[in-house]
């Protein structure tokens, strides 16, 4: 207890001097006072215990130096050590890293350390209108604000003359000197007062009716100091100028008429030759062409395939009454014409409009053909050359184009336009004769019915009308709650149907005769095209209807039981077009969305009716289809009207490429 009291008191005393034996020598008493005190109250002795630590050792240079605000205190930390032996500050730990100066970087920064070609560059959350303020300041004054702090960077002593003011931050006296400026400038320009007394007068009395500044402004008329004619005549240059600038304008305004087409307007010829060697052109038709058949079968087998347009086939037109050509409108924008008979390859491309085609047509010697296209132009074509004969365009978009089927009127044109009119030129002076205006809504069709004494229209307002040619009233007017748009429409070869295509997915039959009525009794349905103006059409013998749809596949229906008959997956994605060709009655072709034109044909017959005949089958004596013409057998289904199909149970019935092979 006594040590710890003396401990306690401050004395000084070593544990191994307590330990060690006594010394030779007695204190004194001046020894004495300093390491022995004497208590009446406590032992004679008392001792004093060392102070002791028991924190580790540190090194605290960099602390010490750092009070004392040596330079040490701005150097970063050195990245490679792995312990702090000190509490760094904030800008110690936030300091760039300065290592030795870049051979390329003048500034020193190591190429690591940029992110933009000047250096680095730190991010900072800027509202957008702070920053448009900033930067709009900056360029118009010469400074602006430090994001970082409450200094300015820039032209301080332009700061200090315009008072830190910014560009949204304009004093109101400043816009007041501002608008009196302006007002003088505009005062000035008018020539209405002097400088000086610009100056002098003040802006409110300008506006001001009752005071007399407002009447000298308002005296004169705004086109006082105008002149009121051509003072002088024109020179030879101006002459010069304002003829050609009338002329471009008769040009460009006509009015429906012809142009001088074939400025833009070229073709390119992809045959052998044009010519052969009799001199035939190449667009003449074969003398050995004529039809081979009167019964028309539905096709199965894909024969060609024409993949030359780069976008989407709108349209597709079998040359007249031979079929040898078909004729493909393209929505890239180009009219192709492919050899179908011999080579099967592209014959030519007419290129002349800038957006894609709409529809085509033929004249009836199929010498040249019309195209309408989404560029608001209508242009007539020379099938052989491929010149642009005439152009026609009334400023708005042709949805269709037919030529008066008559011999002696295939100078006639009628368009169906987007503005609900249907116009008829004549192609021969380019002019407008008439014009039909009833519908409400875009004109889609153009049927000629009637020994062409008439046609029938339909258009996007759910109708269809019936007009007499030449007479701009409609005859017969056909319109009920339950019909939708009829985008395409197709007449029955006797004359006396129309098939419509409706948009409800399914396709109506009207009469052609004077009531032009529905016929309830047919209705051919299971397609899909609402949505797609897919086209309509009939065989040559009129037996099959055929559709495309919007699934790719082409339909066939049989037009007297409007039973499905036959159904092709033809094409990926829209099957927009279809055509019977004209003489070969099994052979179709096809184009869709997909870019291809496709040809389809019924199958090897003559294999079929060696197969059944080899066979051993007795074909004389089985009963004939009477839908279509081919023989049937045990099971009693036709192979084109049933959904079995047996070679060896089926012959065609007749046809002159049946030849019947002979036994060895």
């Amino acid at each position: 207890m006594d040590l710890l009291q003396a401990y306690a008191e401050g004395g000084e005393f070593d544990i191994d001097d307590a330990n060690s034996p006594p010394p030779q020598n007695p204190p004194t008493a001046t020894d004495a006072d300093d390491t022995i005190t004497s208590s009446p109250d406590s032992s004679p002795m008392r001792l004093s215990l060392p102070s002791k630590s028991s924190a580790p050792k540190v090194d605290d240079t960099m602390l010490a130096l750092t009070v004392t605000g040596n330079k040490a205190q701005s150097k970063p930390l050195d990245p490679t050590q792995h312990m702090v032996s000190f509490n760094p500050t904030y800008d110690q730990l936030w300091a760039p890293i300065y290592g030795p100066a870049h051979p390329y970087a003048k500034d020193g920064i190591a190429q690591g350390l940029r992110n933009h070609k000047l250096g680095f560059v730190e991010d900072a959350s800027i509202e957008p209108f702070v920053f448009d303020e900033q930067y709009n300041t900056f360029y118009k004054y010469g400074y602006a604000a430090d994001p970082s702090g409450n200094n300015f960077v820039g032209d301080l002593d332009k700061l200090q003359e315009s008072g830190a003011v910014s560009v949204y931050n304009i004093p109101q006296n400043e816009q007041k000197r501002r608008r009196i400026d302006k007002k003088k400038e505009k005062l000035e320009k008018l020539g209405e007062v002097d400088g000086e007394e610009a100056g002098d007068m003040d802006v409110s009395e300008v506006d001001n009716p009752a005071t007399e500044a407002w009447i000298r402004k308002n005296s004169k008329s705004p086109w006082a100091g105008k002149r009121e004619g051509v003072g002088g005549e024109l020179t030879e240059e101006q002459k010069k100028y304002a003829e050609e600038y009338a002329k471009k304008k008769g040009e460009g305004e006509n009015e429906g008429g012809k142009s001088n087409a074939g400025m833009a307007d070229k073709s390119t010829f992809h045959g052998k030759e044009e010519r052969d060697y009799q001199g035939r052109s190449w667009i003449a038709p074969p003398k050995d062409a004529k039809a081979s058949n009167d019964h028309c079968y539905t096709p199965k087998r894909l024969v060609h395939t024409w993949s030359g347009h780069t976008k989407g086939v709108s349209a597709i037109r079998f040359f007249p009454k031979h079929g040898h050509l078909l004729l493909s409108a393209g929505m890239d924008t180009k009219v192709k014409i492919w050899d179908v008979y011999n080579s099967g390859k592209c014959m030519r491309t007419y290129m002349g409009h800038s957006k894609a085609v709409r529809d085509i047509w033929f004249s009836n010697d199929g010498s040249k053909f019309l195209t309408a296209s989404y560029d608001k132009n209508i242009k007539y074509w020379d099938t052989e050359t491929g010149q642009v004969i005439s152009t026609f365009s009334t400023g708005k978009i042709p949805y269709v184009v037919r030529l008066n089927p008559d011999e002696d009127k295939q100078n006639v044109l009628l368009a169906g336009m987007s503005d609900k009119k249907i116009v008829q030129w004549d192609m021969n002076t380019g002019q407008i004769t008439q014009e039909y205006d009833q519908h409400l809504g875009a004109v889609n069709t153009i049927t000629f019915v009637d020994n062409n004494r008439r046609f029938v229209t339909s258009s996007d307002d759910k109708s269809l009308r019936v007009w007499e040619f030449g007479i701009p009233v409609v005859i017969k007017y056909i319109s009920e709650p339950h019909m939708h748009s009829m985008p395409s429409i197709a007449l029955h070869p006797n004359s006396n149907w129309l098939a419509a295509q409706s948009l409800d997915n399914q396709i109506l039959i009207y009469s052609t005769r004077e009531r032009f009525q529905l016929n309830k009794k047919k209705r051919f349905a299971g397609h899909i095209v609402a949505g797609y103006a897919c086209q309509v059409n009939f065989s040559p013998d009129g037996r099959f209807v055929m559709s495309g749809d919007g699934e790719g596949r082409c339909w066939f229906w049989d037009w007297k039981s409007c039973r499905v008959f036959k159904t092709l997956k033809c094409h990926e994605g829209v099957c927009i077009g279809c055509e019977w060709h004209p003489l070969e009655q099994s052979k179709v072709a096809t184009c869709g969305w997909d870019g291809q034109i496709k040809y389809w044909e019924v199958g090897d017959l003559d294999d079929l009716y060696r197969q059944a005949y080899l066979s051993g089958t007795n074909l004389e004596d089985e009963e004939v289809c009477s839908t279509c013409g081919w023989t049937t057998f045990e099971d009693g289904v036709c192979p084109t009207c049933g959904s079995c199909y047996n070679l060896y149970d089926v012959k065609p019935f007749s046809g002159p490429m049946m030849v019947e092979p002979q036994k060895s």
